[in-house]
């Protein structure tokens, strides 16, 4: 089986704000799932604000990054853009050969 890492924006000024990344980046963890592909979504991992309290936030970068490292391709939430996060998921990704994707409809178009 495949594995697709979702990346895209998680922090954000306000919970709020990061509850709503979250949401974005499960939806399009639920799509890679219905193309057949299983999603590595770190936002789902990391939901609970309490893991902010528990390791700094650079192990989570490390943990993540290990995480795509391990993924046969990459899937960009929209607004990817604006994440320090996403555009070092991106190019790192891009630096090991890692397809990326910006739509399911790209992805799909992958899967053999």
């Amino acid at each position: 089986m495949r594995l697709v890492y979702v990346a895209g924006k998680f922090s954000a000024p306000t919970r709020a704000e990061v509850e709503v990344n979250i949401a974005a980046a499960v939806c399009v963890a639920l799509e890679v799932a219905r193309i057949g592909l299983m999603p590595v979504c770190p936002h789902s991992n990391t939901q609970h604000e309490e893991f902010e309290r528990v390791q700094p936030y650079p192990f989570w970068i490390e943990g993540t990054l290990e995480l795509l490292r391990r993924c046969d391709a990459v899937i960009t939430v929209s607004g990817w853009e604006a994440s320090k996060g996403a555009c070092r998921e991106r190019a790192e990704a891009n630096r090991l050969g890692i397809p990326v994707f910006d739509t399911i409809e790209e992805l799909g178009a992958w899967v053999p």
